[in-house]
């Protein structure tokens, strides 16, 4: 017999930053609000506790944000840019070749700073992220860069310990270990959702239901299904719960699909670093995103692509997918020792990082087993075509170019300083594109357009911002302001 709990008012579904948001938004307003979360307490968190917290908000340059983030001696020389909402919709619509919802991206851009303020004032804690979006000028300044400025403190590991406090100051009831499973509809209206935890399985019931529960990247069925060939191979980046159980749940009863099911957000991942899926102790770690100021080769010793064409906040979210393709589905930064310490230190230094090193392009080329004659012929070819009469500058896009095919855009820097380094990267998927269609408040649509009274849905769940590509941050910034909106409804 299937035991049924009544009592609540809002049960959100995932325990990430866009239902901890939901959560949050929910009972300030005196709502009785369950959040459920499939992970056990060590594992809890979803796919935010595995970011760096980066969160793109509109700002209009330092003086704007100072207030909220934590105080840092070198404030005093940075020079952050303003970040218009103009510019924010017009990066969405330049990253997604125009494919992101008009009406979802337009709330996003004009509220990502104030729910990022609502959230500092429930406990939240952000700063200025210089490790990873700003470089030191000889002068000592720093500049700021990308459009992508804030992040939380101690990143996502940070963001869900200060979700979880601001949970339990406002009363928000959390059960970890608990897997949704179905909704419970009655008279058309979603009235709960089934679980599964120690006990067994169970009916909970509320007034409204929040699907805060991920895409389906940990699904390699759905992958292959819906990404296609090859997507099974990708390592998962983040949490192994995203496995889209609550976006079926959603179909089964008549929601209707949002966005773009056939792309994914997916980035160079270290290779073969051991323990490479779901590592909840390197986390970001594994990422590889310095490749703009070096080349990327595959096995057969050629450049596939622009590791220039635009700041890596721009162009990290698809090389996944690139990389993907190759043969084996591997690929290898390529850096020598002039541009070596320019790396990310926090990515680059991981501890148990993978890395060939020589002292000569041919050695290196051995060393990885390549095409050894075909790769010292493309970096030949590659340092010959920089136009060195253009100054190198990382800080800005300095159309310092290589005329290759493919070019390099920006940051042509001739490797020619031994020794060599070679980071082997595959594809790690971070989350699916592709959800469930909704309303700007997070209302969930049916194919006519109509919305399914008591059921909300935000976070990677809600499809329709990206397609293809997303521009850094953006990601965590849509789950807080769609999770907040929902909250404020259900």
């Amino acid at each position: 017999m299937i035991r049924t709990t009544a009592g609540y008012d809002v049960i959100v579904v995932g325990g990430g930053n866009a239902g901890f948001s939901a959560a949050h938004a929910a009972a300030e307003r005196g709502r009785h609000v369950l959040l459920v979360e499939r992970g056990t307490p060590g594992m809890a968190g979803g796919n935010s506790f595995y970011t760096a917290g980066a969160t793109r908000i509109n700002h209009a340059g330092l003086d704007d944000i100072v207030d909220f983030v934590e105080p840092d001696e070198r404030h005093q020389r940075s020079e952050v840019p303003p970040y218009s909402p103009a510019e924010y919709l017009a990066d969405l619509n330049k990253v997604t070749e125009g494919r992101t919802d008009a009406e979802l991206a337009g709330v996003l851009v004009a509220e990502a700073q104030d729910t990022v303020r609502w959230l500092h004032s429930l406990g939240l804690r952000y700063r200025l992220m210089y490790e990873r979006q700003a470089y030191e000028r000889p002068d000592g300044s720093f500049l700021f860069w990308g459009g992508l400025h804030v992040g939380n403190v101690d990143g996502g590991e940070g963001l869900i310990a200060d979700h979880t406090r601001a949970a339990v100051k406002l009363g928000t009831e959390v059960r970890y270990g608990t897997r949704a499973t179905a909704l419970v509809v009655d008279d058309g209206r979603v009235v709960g959702a089934e679980i599964e935890d120690g006990s067994g399985a169970s009916e909970l019931r509320a007034q409204s239901v929040v699907l805060a529960s991920g895409g389906f990247e940990s699904n390699p069925g759905w992958r292959e299904e819906y990404l296609g060939p090859g997507w099974r191979n990708a390592k998962v980046r983040g949490t192994p719960y995203n496995t889209g159980d609550m976006i079926a749940a959603a179909l089964a009863i008549g929601a209707a699909r949002g966005g773009d099911w056939s792309t994914a957000h997916s980035v160079q991942w270290d290779a073969f670093a051991p323990d490479n899926e779901s590592n909840r102790a390197l986390t970001n770690r594994l990422t590889r995103q310095s490749y703009p100021l070096g080349i990327i080769v595959n096995r057969e010793g050629r450049r596939f692509l622009d590791e220039g064409a635009d700041f890596r906040n721009y162009t990290y979210a698809k090389y996944g997918e690139k990389i993907l393709e190759q043969p084996g589905s591997i690929a290898f930064q390529i850096f020598d020792a002039a541009l070596r310490p320019m790396l990310r230190s926090e990515e680059y230094d991981m501890p148990g990082i993978s890395v060939v090193t020589a002292d000569s392009i041919a050695d290196l080329g051995r060393a990885l087993d390549i095409n050894a004659e075909r790769f010292a012929e493309t970096v030949a070819e590659y340092n010959a075509a920089i136009d060195t009469t253009i100054p190198f500058d990382p800080t800005i896009k300095d159309g310092r170019a290589a005329r290759v095919d493919p070019p390099k855009s920006h940051w042509a820097s001739p490797l020619q300083l031994a020794p060599f380094y070679a980071y082997p990267v595959t594809c790690g998927i971070t989350f699916t594109f592709g959800g469930l269609r909704a309303d700007v408040d997070g209302r969930v649509l049916r194919e006519s357009g109509e919305s399914i009274p008591g059921l909300f849905v935000c976070g990677e769940a809600l499809g329709g911002l990206f397609s293809g590509n997303y521009p850094g941050g953006s990601g965590l910034a849509a789950g807080m302001v769609f999770g907040r909106r929902a909250g404020r409804l259900a």
